[in-house]
């Protein structure tokens, strides 16, 4: 394995932790501008109907994996940048 992708494995740990957070505050902004409560429901949430829970739930992970996938990507490309080596 070569130095590259060992030294970015605790990046990815950290860039990984980072993109989790930025999309959850993504999430909590688009939930609020959507009109919705202040907080978004969980699936055990018995004031809240099916279609509210399942839309927060989509609308929740289709943002975690767009976010996460900017975030990882970008940090591969600052690593190529700066070692020459793709780290994946």
């Amino acid at each position: 394995m070569k130095l590259s992708k060992i030294l970015y494995k605790p990046v990815g740990l950290a860039i990984g932790a980072t993109s989790g957070a930025v999309a959850g505050a993504v999430f909590g902004q688009v939930w609020k501008k959507l009109g919705h409560d202040e907080d978004a429901p969980d699936a055990t949430d018995e004031d809240r109907s099916w279609r509210e829970v399942l839309l927060a739930a989509t609308l929740q992970g289709a943002i975690f994996a767009l976010v996460k996938a900017a975030v990882d990507r970008s940090g591969a490309v600052a690593t190529k940048r700066l070692t020459g080596t793709w780290p994946g």
